[in-house]
């Protein structure tokens, strides 16, 4: 704070961060210097107020088929601003016009599962996050995309050829699976012997 007039015994702090605690001390200067310190005050808790920070690194993924998987970063406690802090999450297919909304009612909550039979395979969301507490809702993080659960492969290698190396080794051979929406990312191929 800026130094208060010798003649004033009370001034008013600014600039504090909602639901923190304080303690406070008074020192007394003139021309000469600054003396000694006071005593800390009593601690004292500031009151609530309706958060104003949003989680950061939102995004997801994975998960399994029906699934869509939303993550982010969880706000630490000095940012809550208040009692009964929880998450927002909103959602919706890519080119819907109308949200979905869940509430997770958990402080180190960093994640929600949607499940629903009806959705398909690697479908894009529209996924927003924000958060609430007693004293109300805050503001929404930016959109982001985030991709449904995959289903396993739909289809098999086609082209699959066998060659001899030697009497202990045979070479195999496929032409990949293409990426689409319907096969999503293969990860690695199984080859048997029949």
């Amino acid at each position: 704070p800026e130094v208060v007039n010798g003649r004033t015994h009370k001034a008013t702090v600014v600039d504090l961060s909602p639901w923190v605690e304080y303690e406070f001390r008074v020192v007394a200067s003139n021309s000469v210097g600054i003396g000694e310190p006071s005593r800390p005050s009593a601690i004292l808790k500031t009151k609530a107020a309706v958060p104003v920070v949003t989680p950061t690194n939102v995004g997801g993924g994975g998960g399994t088929r029906s699934e869509l998987v939303i993550t982010w970063e969880p706000v630490p406690e000095e940012l809550q601003n208040g009692e009964g802090f929880g998450y927002i999450i909103m959602f919706r297919p890519l080119g819907s016009t109308t949200w979905t909304k869940a509430v997770v009612a958990s402080v180190e909550a960093n994640k929600y599962v949607y499940r629903n039979e009806s959705i398909t395979p690697l479908s894009p969301f529209e996924v927003k996050v924000g958060v609430y507490n007693n004293e109300g809702e805050g503001t929404l993080s930016s959109i982001s995309i985030v991709y449904s659960g995959e289903d396993e492969p739909q289809i098999a290698p086609a082209g699959a050829s066998a060659l001899s190396v030697s009497a202990a080794e045979v070479e195999v051979s496929w032409q990949p699976i293409a990426w689409n929406r319907h096969t999503g990312r293969v990860l690695g191929y199984e080859v048997r012997q029949l």
